[in-house]
């Protein structure tokens, strides 16, 4: 799978680990940064891996930051991302599954490596569900998306 991350300088020193771990398991990761530990704003980072998705260079992304919520909260404010705080196999496969989530936000102050890989697998093996009554739910949140964009555009 050809996979998107990122994240700010609390998660720099997880998010070396996480890249080599999904190398290792055979897939295409692209790192939109930060670099360093250097101060880098999480919106910045989040954009860029959202960004990815949408364009189809990446199937799917992933914020590595201090707590995840504040990439979560900015990967959430681009129309066609679905991003999901997962610190727990459950909400990260379900989170897919039931939600189809495309963005997974993970907290490096907050879980460990080890919980991270297993994390990660959940979310990169789960897939939509054909469930008539989640695709309606999903197709809702795109809905959504148009009628505030088109509010906003009115208001301008």
């Amino acid at each position: 799978m050809k996979i998107a991350i990122g994240g700010d300088h609390a998660g720099f020193p997880m998010k070396g680990p996480v890249i080599e771990y999904l190398r290792s398991r055979g897939h295409d990761v692209t790192d939109h940064g930060a670099y360093s530990l250097d101060p880098v704003d999480f919106p910045d980072v989040s954009a860029k891996v959202c960004e990815a998705v949408l364009a189809g260079d990446s199937e799917r992304g992933v914020m590595v930051c201090g707590t995840g919520v504040g990439a979560a909260i900015a990967a959430n404010k681009v129309p066609g991302i679905r991003a999901a705080l997962s610190h727990d196999i459950h909400t990260a496969h379900q989170g897919v599954e039931h939600d189809d989530v495309n963005v997974i936000c993970i907290g490096a102050w907050i879980v460990g490596i080890a919980v991270v890989k297993e994390i990660l697998d959940a979310f990169i093996a789960a897939e939509f569900s054909t469930d008539p009554d989640f695709r309606r739910r999903v197709n809702k949140l795109h809905q959504m998306e148009r009628d505030y964009a088109k509010k906003l555009l009115a208001n301008d």
